[in-house]
């Protein structure tokens, strides 16, 4: 247990620093353009997640399922990488070959650069996905690491030199010169830039790739286990990102609909906050799961990591809700993004609901019975794709983050209800209801009544913090023993 908190901690690191800095970038870019100029760079990434999940199609979940049989190590590497690079090849080649009308598609005719860059984006960070696996996997997690903040630390240096310096010379530097019609396009070639020296750095671990290791009878096992985490997975994403392109597709106004999604892509990014634990908690605990579930016992550490997941998230939900006034101010930097803020309330909480479901998940990966992912991210997306289609119109994006924490709130809850039958996991229902409930009703009561009164409601947040150093101090006591 200690190694795996210690693993998790590096994790955390890495996903706290590629966060955060993004977090910097964010504020560069919402000062730079208005929400019109950086739609597409929105519009673009809202449909990232699912190519994503099209070109790793179930991978790397499949990798450390199948990490845990006698598998030649070599053999298993090979037939998981090749499958991606094949895939991501092709992906590469026919959206070159057909970019125009993917430009066409996008509402973007004249960006097709825009468009070229992003399709080498999406190929080169799928490539790195078995690499990062066999890191996290051998327990390598100062690699992995090193390999997000290097590519993190460029992204942002090159972004501020894009848009932040190059402007104040006219005559340009070193040759390079700002083209303000290039626009965000500028953001695409940073990113282009940050996911090839993720791959450099994680190719060593290539080592174990031997085209002619690849196995097609083990390949279609794994796919047989992978297929359903993948369609479950591109219904997460549309439960997630997809609400950007009904914004495109069902506001009237074509200027008003990109003034949307460029103020509705800037706050959604505020729910970054609760992501970055999140992924920090998934990247150390979810190979952890695979490595465990055999031995006696497992099932009473599961509650513990809840407890502790659900106490983190509430407190990193009511720390952002009490002082959302100047968390935006500091993060977006101009007003004309201030409109969306009225919405962080339900995508936060949103993001909340999302990490349960996510932690609750892991009966089901664990069991072999992938296909009930699948089946609750469809129950997902129809609720997602429903309530956006039917009130977008009127609604604008106050429809899409309500959809999400409707989604999301339902996943959650039929994820437990399903698992309570299936793989019955003791949780402490009660204690993440109690956790939960003070949680929203602190955070409406500051965010409603008292939203720039920071004395009061971050005396809600350590209120909170009373409430669980209370119930937890056996817990507590325990941990301060065993250091």
């Amino acid at each position: 247990m200690k190694k795996l908190f210690g693993q998790t901690a590096i994790y955390g690191l890495s996903t706290v620093i590629t966060r955060i800095l993004p977090l910097f970038v964010a504020p560069i870019i919402t000062r730079t353009f208005s929400p019109i100029e950086s739609a597409p760079f929105v519009d673009f990434y809202s449909i990232a997640g699912i190519i994503t999940v099209l070109l790793t199609h179930g991978m790397e979940t499949s990798f450390f399922r199948f990490a845990q049989e006698k598998i030649d190590r070599k053999t298993l590497v090979s037939t998981c990488a090749l499958s991606i690079i094949t895939v991501g090849l092709l992906y590469l080649g026919l959206g070159y070959i057909f970019r125009q009308d993917l430009a066409n598609w996008f509402q973007t005719p004249d960006q097709t650069n825009y468009l070229v860059l992003f399709l080498f984006i999406l190929s080169i960070d799928a490539f790195s996905t078995i690499p990062s696996a066999i890191l996290r996997l051998e327990g390598k997690p100062m690699l992995y690491t090193i390999s997000k903040v290097a590519g993190s630390v460029v992204y942002f240096l090159l972004i501020y030199f894009f848009l932040i310096i190059l402007p104040k010379y006219p005559d340009g530097i070193l040759g390079i010169h700002y083209n303000k019609t290039f626009g965000v396009g500028y953001v695409f070639v940073a990113n282009l830039v940050q996911s090839i020296i993720t791959l450099l750095i994680v190719g060593k671990e290539f080592v174990n790739f031997d085209p002619r290791k690849f196995d097609f009878s083990l390949w279609k096992r794994i796919v047989n286990y992978s297929w359903p985490v993948m369609i479950a997975g591109l219904a997460g994403i549309v439960n997630q990102t997809i609400d950007r392109q009904f914004l495109k597709n069902l506001i009237p106004n074509p200027e008003n609909a990109k003034h949307q999604i460029g103020v509705y892509g800037a706050v959604y990014k505020i729910a970054t906050f609760i992501t970055v634990f999140r992924q920090a908690y998934q990247l150390g605990i979810e190979p952890y799961f695979f490595s465990s579930f055999k031995q006696e016992g497992s099932k009473k550490t599961y509650p513990l990591l809840m407890d502790i997941f659900v106490i983190l998230s509430c407190c990193i939900y009511l720390f952002c809700i009490v002082n959302v006034k100047w968390i935006t101010d500091l993060y977006i930097r101009n007003p004309l993004y201030y409109e969306g803020i009225e919405i962080i309330p339900m995508l936060m909480l949103g993001a909340v609901f999302l990490g349960i479901y996510l932690n609750l998940s892991i009966w089901y990966k664990l069991s072999d019975k992938t296909i009930v992912g699948l089946y609750i991210s469809l129950i997902g997306a129809a609720i997602t794709i429903a309530i956006n289609y039917f009130f977008i119109p009127e609604y604008g994006y106050f429809a899409s983050a309500f959809a999400a924490l409707i989604t999301f709130f339902t996943m959650m809850v039929i994820s437990y209800l399903w698992g309570k039958v299936q793989y019955p996991i003791p949780y402490n229902i009660g204690k993440i209801i109690l956790y939960l409930s003070s949680s929203i009703i602190f955070s409406l009561i500051s965010f409603y009544q008292f939203r720039e009164n920071y004395f009061v409601g971050n005396l809600f947040f350590i209120t909170f913090i009373g409430i669980v150093i209370f119930r937890e101090r056996i817990l507590i006591k325990k941990i301060i023993k065993r250091r």
